[in-house]
């Protein structure tokens, strides 16, 4: 499942030319939010494409009813992202990760700057209470899905940058377990160098590329 996922993202992955602004909550130059929250939601798509085909979809179902998590009612999706967004925003203020609101969905770019060594996949200590707090979060939204993408620059080959990549996503999830996320919630992928948010010719550019980043998903009925 995770290796049919995978290809798919990245036969649909797209270059990207977008203008550059600075975050608001990290004071960082970025790719523009709508150009970036196009291509997040084009991966989002594909992943929730393949997870809800009838049988995986069934046994996700049966999983998630297994654990007690139910799904949101249609007309109270907004309003239970809202909420959960000012969380998020309060809790992740000045810690480096920037919060972007896309539809129904929220994501959570957590820049390889602050979250691990150069070619490292083992979490830096100092960045486990940003994840702490992002945990308390969805720990109080239990219908919230997580998507966990890694991706990397377009140094070394890509074989290497796409285990790294997938070794990074990982970590985060499992930091997040340890935090008390349930695992059925969670959706592990590595996209190596594949998905690009600005240019790999400039050391910032490669530095905005080296990221993890958490697309939440209200689980709807």
């Amino acid at each position: 499942m995770k290796k049919l996922a995978l290809a798919t993202l990245i036969s649909s992955a797209v270059a990207l030319n977008a203008c550059s602004t600075i975050n608001p909550y990290t004071g960082e130059k970025q790719t523009s939010n709508a150009a970036k929250g196009a291509m997040i939601g084009a991966a989002a798509g594909a992943l929730i494409g393949i997870a809800t085909s009838d049988s995986s979809k069934e046994r996700k179902e049966r999983a998630l009813k297994g654990a007690g998590i139910g799904a949101v009612a249609g007309g109270s999706v907004g309003v239970y992202m809202d909420v959960q967004e000012a969380k998020l925003r309060e809790k992740l203020s000045a810690s480096g990760v920037s919060v972007v609101r896309d539809g129904d969905n929220i994501i959570l770019n957590m820049p390889g700057a602050i979250t691990f060594d150069t070619n490292q996949s083992v979490l830096r200590d100092s960045f486990m209470p940003v994840l702490d707090s992002v945990a308390e979060v969805l720990k109080e939204y239990k219908s919230t899905m997580i998507q966990i993408g890694g991706h990397t620059d377009s140094v070394g080959s890509d074989q290497y940058n796409m285990l790294l990549s997938q070794q990074r996503a990982q970590s985060v999830a499992n930091a997040l377990g340890g935090f008390g996320v349930q695992q059925i919630r969670m959706d592990v992928v590595g996209f190596g160098e594949t998905q690009p948010v600005a240019s790999n010719s400039t050391d910032s550019g490669r530095a905005q590329n080296r990221r993890v980043e958490l697309i939440l998903l209200p689980l709807t009925q």
